[in-house]
């Protein structure tokens, strides 16, 4: 096991980490940019240290400082979290080459699925459903409505690179496509430094249901059943449940077993998410592969009881999956989780700003809350809006929602607008009650 690891990133997944580490006895070291030098986690870690201002490129972007820091307090170990760094290759070779482990998949594994085309290539040779797309579109655009024919409209434009759902753009016919196309290379270009898009068939209100995949360095793959992740707003996650509500116990079975099947035969070797859409039809399609740590990673963990960043960073030791997990796993109950954000409720815009009163609800047994604030620090513009995520676990699906509701009733924050009152009206939504979710669920949901 390792004698201490950096925790390269902040918030809520940094302050996950450093919990994660302190359960397995290993020294945590912290980092924090000048808006975050008050975290609890940072105080918490057995180490801390700053790494510059608050604009993410002068911090936790800046992979010079990181592993000047982990050679500084002799870190034997990075963890990169989720975002920021976490599914850069360059910089998961650079922490190997200095001497440090890499807790995540190899860099190849990250390279090989972080270019989507490549990916679905990949996975499609392997018997992974698919759903009809292109390669990466020239600049002709008769090369480009040629591409969208052969798929049939409507289509969906996606960025090769990043993720989060920034800079997916749908269109129905020609005129819209080309305006797309234009407008998603340009948001890609500005958010991931590359401007290259696809395209997919468009899945009238599909699902977003993923597999939790845990692999090792021997050889092995398991699976830790499904999430459903269906209701976005701005293709971004609000609200995560386990398992996917009204889906058939054997076909989730069947889709889990195929994706392990085929990272098995890859030779996937640490923790990563097979996401795929569910169309009405019962249908699934591959959609994409993150390498990382989910931010909904806790809904998992609550109906499982596997603590997957602690399972992560023993197989990133060396163990073998034998000795990480039991050798059955089942499903207990239901979890739900809510991600709260410091945003406009209503355009889901950021509201950055003082925490005057920061209050989430209380933990229990059954009931989590993650987060890297607390009272009296800032919602800074500088990193994503993410203020807490809430997880509940309960024996049924419907006691789930009714300890969620009641944990985001009591949860006060002034000082900044939220998205808490648009969670509790999702909560109470018909549709969702049902289990009747899709992707389109939020945009449905009146404010």
């Amino acid at each position: 096991m390792f004698h201490k690891v950096l925790v390269a990133n902040r918030g809520a997944v940094a302050a996950r980490v450093v919990r994660a580490l302190r359960l397995l006895g290993v020294r945590s070291v912290a980092v924090y940019s000048e808006a975050d030098a008050t975290a609890s986690y940072v105080a918490e870690a057995d180490e801390a240290y700053a790494i510059g201002p608050a604009p993410a490129r002068d911090s936790y972007l800046n992979q010079d400082r990181l592993l000047e820091v982990a050679r500084q307090c002799g870190a034997d170990a990075l963890h990169p979290g989720y975002g920021f760094l976490s599914e850069n290759a360059n910089f998961a070779r650079r922490v190997q080459a200095a001497g440090l482990v890499f807790i995540g998949p190899s860099p190849r594994w990250i390279e090989a699925m972080g270019e989507k085309t490549a990916a679905r290539a990949l996975m499609a040779q392997h018997g992974m459903p698919m759903a009809a797309g292109s390669g990466l579109l020239g600049t002709d655009p008769a090369e480009v409505t040629a591409a969208a024919a052969r798929i049939g409209y409507p289509v969906l434009v996606k960025p090769a690179a990043g993720g989060g759902g920034i800079g997916m753009l749908a269109a129905a016919d020609e005129t819209a496509l080309l305006a797309a196309v234009e407008r998603s290379r340009a948001i890609s270009s500005r958010s991931f430094s590359d401007a290259q898009v696809y395209l997919e068939k468009l899945v009238e209100r599909p699902r977003h249901v993923e597999f939790q995949m845990l692999g090792d360095r021997h050889g092995q793959v398991r699976h830790l059943f499904e999430r459903d992740c269906s209701v976005q707003r701005r293709h971004q996650k609000v609200i995560e449940e386990a398992p996917a509500p009204g889906l058939p116990r054997p076909r989730a079975a069947a889709m889990a077993a195929e994706a392990t099947g085929i990272l098995a035969q890859l030779g996937y070797d640490n923790i990563g998410t097979v996401e795929m859409l569910l169309g009405a039809d019962g249908q699934f399609s591959f959609l994409e592969m993150n390498t990382r740590l989910q931010v909904e990673h806790a809904v998992t963990e609550m109906v499982t009881g596997i603590d997957l960043v602690a399972s992560m960073i023993r197989v990133a030791a060396g163990e073998a999956l034998d000795a990480v997990l039991p050798a059955e796993i089942a499903v207990n109950g239901h979890a739900i989780e809510a991600r709260v954000y410091a945003e406009d409720p209503v355009r889901f815009l950021p509201s950055p700003g003082p925490l005057h009163r920061f209050r989430p609800p209380a933990e229990s047994a059954t009931l989590r809350v993650e987060t890297g604030y607390r009272e009296g620090m800032t919602v800074t513009p500088h990193y994503d809006p993410l203020l807490a995520k809430v997880i509940a676990h309960a024996p049924t699906r419907g006691a789930a929602i009714a300890a969620l509701a009641q944990a985001l009733d009591s949860f006060e924050v002034q000082g900044i607008r939220t998205n808490l009152a648009f969670i509790q009206r999702m909560l109470a939504s018909d549709a969702f009650r049902a289990g009747d979710v899709h992707t389109g669920l939020a945009t449905e949901t009146k404010n």
